[in-house]
């Protein structure tokens, strides 16, 4: 991905996007694309880096360093997309899952999850 661009027009459709681009990488060249290594190595993988780059996004957010939220937030995204793919979860699934949440407190919420 590539840091810093910036384009106003960008929206949720962008997640779309990218994990058809991430979808289309699966079974490319591990030497020649950084997804299909990612795919290569497997869930395990995958969930780490997920891990990491959350630690990074926090990081950044604690040291109040807005570009570096921003830098990480889009690497976040970006494994948390190859996460889903390889977990057979598609953003439509993510999306729908939000959208039942609309008007529901946060506690709520989580309470129906934690007895269901």
């Amino acid at each position: 991905m590539k840091r810093g661009a910036h384009n106003g027009s960008l929206n949720g459709s962008v997640l779309d996007c990218l994990y058809d681009v991430i979808e289309s990488r699966r079974g490319a060249d591990p030497e020649s694309s950084h997804t299909a290594k990612l795919f290569d190595r497997g869930i395990d993988k995958i969930a780490q880096k997920v891990g990491e780059e959350a630690v990074e996004t926090v990081v950044e957010a604690v040291r109040e360093r807005r570009q570096g939220v921003i830098d990480e937030s889009a690497d976040l995204l970006y494994h948390l997309l190859v996460l889903w793919a390889e977990s057979g979860v598609k953003p439509k699934h993510v999306w729908a899952a939000l959208e039942g949440r609309k008007g529901i407190s946060g506690i709520v919420e989580k309470a129906s999850r934690a007895h269901g």
